[in-house]
């Protein structure tokens, strides 16, 4: 650990320790708090800030609160040749994504592509880390998540869906895998709240008040009002997608069933995810990561300060490879406190 005025500069092998110690101070199992501490270290490092170590204060109120296992022991049910099934166990995504993930590449490898699906789990965190890895070994993977309902429909009033954010990655020739991964609401909820901590004003058309008046106010699209997805009647249709996808095909809950009103303090949406998986180079398509890199290059060639998805991440890794991972004092203490 290195300090610097009002900040320190943590390795992610520093960070990742210390949170996964206070996962298990509240009785979180080895297996789970080495994957939360690892996707939360992963996400301070590279960003961005709504769901990094910000989101540690809500992970271990959901967990105190008792809304959410986290000693889950998901159950994987191998439905088809391509086709995975996991309960949950009312646990965290990334245990069950680690747990189904042999499976899922074993059938991609013989089949081409293949479909998790998991119901009843907790994604509390960007969805980047979970779909990387697969495209850093060559293979295409797309994942869609519904979360709590704090979105309303164009004209609506009253919250229906989640964020329900969306990830997309893909090999690339030569270059690390283009990666995003974006909420389908006009605004995040981690962001909605980090604005209204600020004491800043959101862009037009992120949210309405409790009336359904729109408004550029955090605080009252947080206490009683709701986001709107992006886009317009556009992004009102993708989010109905991926609900349908992340909720009624995995056969978790909708977003706006997530009740925890009898759990004080959880903040974890309980719905589902879903996964899929494909080998681009299945039917003989194997120049596919070199036409991605040509395509990227010629898009980059077209203009000045062109920016491709994911780039700012990738900086901001290389920058904390090199520098460490910047947290301010306060953060620190509050981190150590928890323990």
């Amino acid at each position: 650990m290195r300090e610097s005025g009002d900040a320190v500069r943590l390795s992610f092998n520093e960070l990742k320790d210390l949170l996964r110690r206070v996962f298990i101070k509240v009785s979180v199992n080895q297996e789970t708090a080495e994957l939360l501490a690892d996707n939360c270290a992963m996400v301070e490092r590279d960003g961005p800030e709504s769901h990094g170590v910000f989101r540690i204060e809500g992970y271990l109120n959901t967990l105190k609160s008792g809304w959410v296992n986290g000693c889950a022991d998901p159950r994987i049910e191998d439905c088809g040749e391509s086709f995975i099934r996991v309960d949950a166990d009312n646990g965290f995504a990334q245990l069950c994504l680690a747990r189904a993930r042999p499976l899922l590449l074993e059938k991609v490898r013989r089949s081409g592509c293949a479909v998790l699906m998991v119901r009843g789990s907790h994604h509390f965190s960007a969805l980047w880390p979970d779909i990387e890895p697969f495209a850093q070994q060559g293979l295409l993977a797309l994942t869609f998540v519904a979360g709590l309902s704090v979105v309303a429909v164009s004209g609506g009033k009253t919250p229906v869906f989640g964020t329900n954010p969306l990830a997309f990655a893909c090999p690339v020739a030569g270059s690390s895998p283009l990666v995003f991964d974006f909420a389908t609401s006009a605004l995040s909820n981690g962001d909605t709240r980090i604005a209204a901590r600020a004491g800043h004003l959101l862009p037009d058309g992120c949210g309405i008040d409790k009336s359904g008046q729109p408004t550029n106010n955090p605080e009252q699209i947080l206490n009683g009002g709701a986001l709107l997805p992006f886009g317009g009647h556009k992004g009102a249709a993708i989010i109905l997608m991926v609900e349908i996808l992340a909720a009624a095909l995995t056969g978790g809950a909708f977003s706006y069933q997530v009740d925890f009103k009898n759990h004080p303090g959880a903040e974890t949406p309980k719905t589902g995810q879903l996964l899929i998986v494909i080998d681009p180079a299945r039917g003989g398509n194997h120049d596919f990561a070199a036409r991605v890199a040509a395509l990227l290059n010629l898009i980059r060639a077209s203009g000045e300060n062109i920016r491709i998805a994911g780039d700012k991440r990738l900086q901001n890794r290389a920058r904390a490879e090199q520098q460490g991972i910047v947290i301010t004092r306060a953060v620190l203490a509050q981190l150590n406190g928890f323990l």
